[in-house]
């Protein structure tokens, strides 16, 4: 059936669409008409929809109202099949592959069904060409349990793109890929958008978006509430309607950094890291962190940046060489669905993992409670009540809920892994505020990023890690961006 609202030059149009879940009213009524051809950016805050109208574009879940037209047809999913086969793929935040799969098994599992069979040497064809043709390099025989997160992402690319995709929509992708590899993404999207294709691309990232999208869209709770041409608007704008006020969020802190005179709290001292291959990771790496300082870590995926970090929360024990840190660091993973929180547990088991390997005896679950709730007030998560599931919440407030867990109890160093990977703005402000105060409070703060602006808005001094070593390098953006590449 074709609708009356039914126009061909738009590829995909969603039209009024409501979605509830329990007691939140995740989509209201929103819209989005996007042109073929076109590169269409949509943003909003944690929780504004975004996601959720995406997720009813690929058949994952159903309105409970609204329309969907493809090529000016009104469509109905029964599931992502569906879509698929109208020429609709996405490639999703939080990745959905199988761990125990090697690379060109999770993408013929895609292309081909579980009963279809799997040829192996097609499919590793297949994946070479779709490197090619992205620069999304990656091991077709590698197992996906032992990629890192980069590699994991760049695998959902690559499984969305192995189909004949008309609209791909892509729910942050670019959050883990190295500066170069985002840029040969976004040629590679720009080609793919030049040929008559169509690119819906989720983004909290206002300026590139701007930059590289042809039109914005933007949802605030669960409402459209801006469409408009990329050329026609500017940052100002777009955040006020993100935000609903005047707002200075996202940009970069205008400032000289600041020396501290603390004493040293980590430290590492000619630290060896190797992988289970036998390559090190990193090469006797010397270096440290004072109380009251933030020490910025900055480097392309695979230089050995997490492997420090990780070293300096007491998460991995160094081949050789020697760290030093205080009884109470406070970690937060870059992935923490996989490696911070349990979605299914509620706020209050969730906090009590912070005691996991350490607490005996009888739990006492009244006192985490009031823990939990201390920390959803202090680091203003926004949930209804500490029994509420940790899956029930945003993603920024999830992040925030992992800060407040942390950093309880004062600890003397705190380490961070991408911070605020997939926030909106509010939500990152609010995170990179919480590392101030606690940098203000005296603590040792340790800082991974792959966005340098975000480096630079925070960081007391800067690190790069390239090929496994580690230098300090002056708090200047061409000098970091130099070391980045081994120019230095």
């Amino acid at each position: 059936m074709v609708s009356a609202r039914a126009d061909v030059s738009t590829a995909l149009s969603l039209c009024d669409m409501s979605k509830r879940f329990g007691t939140t009213q995740a989509l209201d009524g929103a819209s989005l008409d996007v042109r073929r051809g076109t590169l269409h950016a949509l943003l909003g805050e944690n929780g504004a929809g975004k996601t959720t109208l995406m997720r009813l574009a690929f058949g994952m879940d159903t309105p409970d109202t609204g329309t969907i037209l493809v090529n000016g047809k009104t469509c109905a999913w029964r599931t992502s099949a569906d879509a698929l086969r109208a020429g609709i793929g996405m490639v999703h935040q939080h990745f959905l592959l199988v761990p125990a799969m090697s690379v060109a098994e999770n993408i013929g599992l895609g292309r081909g069904g579980v009963f279809s069979g799997f040829d192996p040497t097609c499919t590793a064809a297949v994946v070479r060409d779709l490197v090619a043709a992205t620069g999304l390099a990656i091991d077709p025989e590698a197992r996906v349990g032992d990629l890192p997160v980069g590699a994991q992402q760049r695998l959902e690319i690559l499984k969305a793109l192995s189909h004949d995709a008309q609209v791909l929509i892509l729910d942050e992708p670019t959050a883990v890929l190295s500066p170069q590899e985002t840029q040969d993404l976004y040629a590679w999207l720009r080609r793919f958008v030049d040929s008559g294709r169509t690119v819906v691309l989720i983004t909290h990232k206002v300026r590139e978006a701007l930059q590289i999208a042809d039109d914005v869209t933007v949802l605030r709770r669960g409402r459209t509430v801006m469409q408009v041409a990329a050329h026609a608007t500017g940052e100002a704008e777009v955040l006020t309607a993100l935000l609903g006020e005047t707002t200075t969020h996202g940009a970069p802190h205008a400032r000289a950094p600041r020396r501290t005179t603390g004493k040293t709290v980590l430290a590492v001292n000619g630290v060896t890291v190797r992988d289970d291959r036998g390559t090190e990771r990193l090469k006797c790496v010397t270096t440290h962190v004072c109380g009251g300082e933030i020490l910025g870590v900055a480097g392309v995926e695979g230089a050995g940046q997490l492997e420090l970090l990780r070293v300096m929360a007491g998460r991995r024990i160094p081949d050789t060489g020697s760290a030093t840190r205080p009884a109470r660091v406070g970690f937060v993973p870059e992935d923490r669905h996989r490696d911070a929180v349990i979605g299914e547990w509620t706020l209050i088991e969730n906090f009590a993992l912070k005691d996991a390997g350490r607490a005996t005896g009888t739990m006492v679950w009244d006192d985490y409670r009031v823990r939990a709730e201390l920390g959803v007030r202090a680091q203003d998560v926004r949930a209804t009540s500490a029994h509420d599931r940790m899956d029930a919440l945003s993603g920024g407030n999830q992040q925030k809920f992992v800060l407040a867990r942390e950093l309880e109890g004062a600890p003397e160093a705190f380490v961070v892994e991408n911070p605020t990977r997939g926030l909106d703005v509010r939500a990152t402000e609010q995170v990179l505020d919480a590392l101030r105060a606690a940098r203000d409070a005296g603590v040792a703060v340790v800082i991974y990023s792959s966005d340098l602006d975000e480096l630079f808005s925070v960081s007391d001094r800067i690190v790069v890690c390239y090929d496994g070593t580690v230098h300090e390098v002056p708090f200047d953006r061409q000098a970091v961006g130099r070391a980045m590449v081994g120019l230095s």
